[in-house]
């Protein structure tokens, strides 16, 4: 399999298409306003523990109070540090830097914590897991990690750890006797999957590194008095780097020399056999034109995605969780219906994996997959699902295929999804989508003068409304604004007025709005 990583700079944000075979898999983008979080240290004020949803809410100095399960809070949080809890001498999973390993499919989980030692106004030590979505705070942990290129340091924890993925039994086991003779007292280590073939000095020439980090972050916490930030981790782009451009990356394409100078450099220093695999981009068209990226990305971000034998998918997120519909639309391909419907409910399986990747959805899924009566079919279209799910970085839960044709999915949620990150609340709708009928809005106004005529006496009233009601208020010989005079025996007098949207208005006695122009 080709993989590339492809990276556009402009001025206002800075995008990362990964490409498998020339499609498009997963896109990062971080702009200077909204750069990314996880992996931060804070230093933390407990503001409130509730035993009630097993949390506590922790000052870090941001808007909004970060929120930190008992499950993420180690065995002796004490002042200004935390321990995080331990654990075994054993095999881990090397993903984004995490320490604690994670599932796919049906795995192992932290087991529940009900109580918790930490008290209001306690000083923490914490580090960002997901980060702050629409109201709800940053996810916390007390298990502090410091990612490297070549390993992860733990601090105040005694485990070695070798990343699942080298398979290879005597470079694992090497590089566990690697890890063993440098490890330090107090501190942790995970061996990442790109140090396969590195001898000592490298692995120490890192190790070094994140020692030095994590003494700048000890002094910080000692002088820091108010809570905030200890520690920023790489940017999205330095990240993306660090800990996906290995050897199986065939190339890796920038269309920016500042960018690529920096990535050179660093390159020189942790990785140059890897150097031949980066190329600056001189070609006129726009980067992300030149890949098959742009137009990957103008196709998921639409609500509506057309599968290639006719049928298409309908994605509605919510804050709650994600719904997707799959429509058997034009897709007649087959005679029988259960095997059309099989046909279209396999293609739909693939297409949405891709795009729960894409779109970086995270949280509850629902599927409504074409009903099947076949109980085997229903299988093929879960095990089709879960085997291309199995090709996505994010940790995942999912439910067979129930009788209403429905697949449940949790998915990991570290950041807010491509949908929150390319566009902003429509300030008409509010998020909602769709505004009121216009007949809903005369409604509304019949409502608003059966009020003001209960409460006084007055039949001379004002309506100010935006252009386009007006409009469609006043329009023809028995205009809407006439029938409702008569019915109610008032006179309203229709102005318009800029600043208000098209759905709403203002309606007050004449008196009252004379007085105002006073």
């Amino acid at each position: 399999m080709k993989k590339e990583i492809i990276i556009n700079s402009s001025s206002t944000e800075t995008r990362i298409g990964i490409l498998e075979d020339s499609q498009l898999v997963e896109i990062f983008i971080e702009r200077p306003e909204n750069e990314r979080m996880v992996g931060d240290i804070f230093k933390g004020r407990v503001d409130n523990v509730v035993s009630a949803v097993q949390a506590a809410f922790v000052n870090i100095g941001l808007n909004a109070n970060g929120f930190l399960p008992f499950s993420d809070v180690g065995e002796h949080v004490h002042e200004f540090s935390a321990l995080a809890e331990r654990v075994t001498d054993s095999d881990t999973d090397d993903d984004e830097s995490k320490t604690t390993s994670r599932h796919r499919g049906r795995g192992r989980r932290k087991p529940a914590r009900t109580k918790s030692h930490l008290k209001r106004g306690q000083e923490i030590l914490v580090q960002i897991t997901k980060e702050p979505i629409s109201s709800k705070g940053a996810r916390l942990t007390t298990d502090i990690s410091i990612p490297g290129r070549y390993i992860v340091l733990v601090p105040q924890n005694n485990s070695i750890g070798v990343s699942r993925k080298i398979a290879d039994f005597k470079e694992r086991r090497r590089l566990r006797v690697v890890a063993k003779t440098l490890r330090p007292e107090g501190f942790g280590l995970i061996v990442r999957t790109v140090a396969v073939g590195k001898d000592l000095q490298a692995i120490k020439t890192d190790l070094e590194n994140l020692l030095k980090i994590w003494n700048r972050i000890t002094d910080k916490v000692k002088t820091q008095r108010e809570p905030g930030l200890i520690h920023k981790d790489m940017g999205i782009t330095s990240s993306v780097i660090r800990d996906l451009f290995s050897p199986d990356i065939d190339s890796l394409v920038v269309d920016s020399r500042k960018l690529y100078g920096e990535i050179r450099k660093y390159l020189k220093d942790v990785a140059p056999q890897l150097l031949s695999n980066l190329t600056l981009y001189k070609g006129k068209k726009p980067i992300f034109d030149a890949y098959p990226i742009e137009e990957e990305i103008v196709k998921t971000l639409s609500r509506k995605i057309w599968l290639k034998k006719g049928g298409h998918l309908v994605f509605d997120q919510t804050e709650a969780m994600v719904v997707v519909d799959v429509n058997s639309g034009r897709s007649v391909s087959q005679k029988d219906h259960e095997l059309n419907a099989l046909q279209t409910d396999m293609e739909a399986a693939r297409e949405i994996a891709k795009q729960l990747r894409l779109r970086d959805n995270g949280g509850i899924i629902v599927i409504d997959f074409i009903d099947l009566q076949n109980e085997n079919n229903r299988k093929k279209v879960f095990s089709e699902l879960q085997k291309e799910l199995k090709k996505d970085r994010a940790a995942f839960d999912m439910l067979p295929m129930n009788d209403f044709g429905l697949i449940s999915i949790t998915r990991e949620r570290i950041r807010p999804s491509l949908l929150f990150r390319y566009s902003e609340e429509c300030p008409r709708c509010g998020g909602l989508g769709r505004v009121p009928a216009k007949s809903t809005l005369i409604t509304q106004l019949e409502r608003r003068i059966q009020k003001l005529k209960s409460k006084s006496r007055h039949r001379r009233l004002v309506l100010y409304a935006h252009p386009e009601m007006a409009h469609y208020l006043t329009k023809g010989l028995r205009s809407r604004i006439r029938q409702l005079m008569m019915k109610y025996l008032v006179t309203i007098d229709v102005k318009e007025n800029d600043s208000l949207s098209d759905e709403d208005f203002k309606l007050m006695p004449r008196h009252e709005d004379v007085k105002q122009a006073e």
